[in-house]
């Protein structure tokens, strides 16, 4: 036996939003049998928080990066923007009475800030320290076309 039952139209949404993603999902996999979508992958794994305000003269950035070492950094620099660039990869090893578990996990990410005013290419400055870099960009207002590498201390 059915009954009708009136639905909320939120509940409605939420029915035909999880459909069309189960259709998608069906196809996809279908069309593309090599990669593998999975719902509990855990993007924010190397996501690259970022913050950023203003001081005076300078704009202060700060981004997150735990675990990533100097090396593993390229911060591009330009008269209106950075470009940080980050390679991460992670080791998990345990052993436990004749079994062993082994985990690894690779990324590579990179977060653009762009600001309001130029800023001072060759007196930008950047720091890693904890899994914290801290970028100092002084404002500009002469425009210069170049782009510089920035190292990291």
């Amino acid at each position: 036996m059915k009954f009708l039952i009136k639905k909320s139209p939120d509940g409605f949404i939420k029915s035909v939003n999880d459909e069309i993603s189960s259709i998608l999902n069906r196809n996809f996999d279908s069309l593309f049998p090599e990669y593998i979508y999975n719902d509990d992958m855990d993007c924010e794994k190397y996501a690259m928080p970022v913050e950023l305000h203003e001081k005076d003269n300078v704009y202060c950035v700060k981004a997150e990066l735990p675990g990533v070492k100097k090396e593993d950094l390229d911060i591009d620099i330009d008269k209106n923007h950075i470009t940080i660039n980050a390679k991460k990869e992670e080791e998990h090893k345990e052993d436990t009475k004749g079994f062993r578990k082994s985990e690894f996990r690779y990324g590579e990410f990179s977060r653009t800030v762009y600001f309001p005013q130029d800023i001072d290419i060759e007196k930008t400055t950047a720091k890693l320290e904890h899994g914290i870099l801290k970028i100092e960009a002084p404002k500009v207002n002469a425009e210069k076309d170049t782009i510089k590498k920035l190292s990291v201390q």
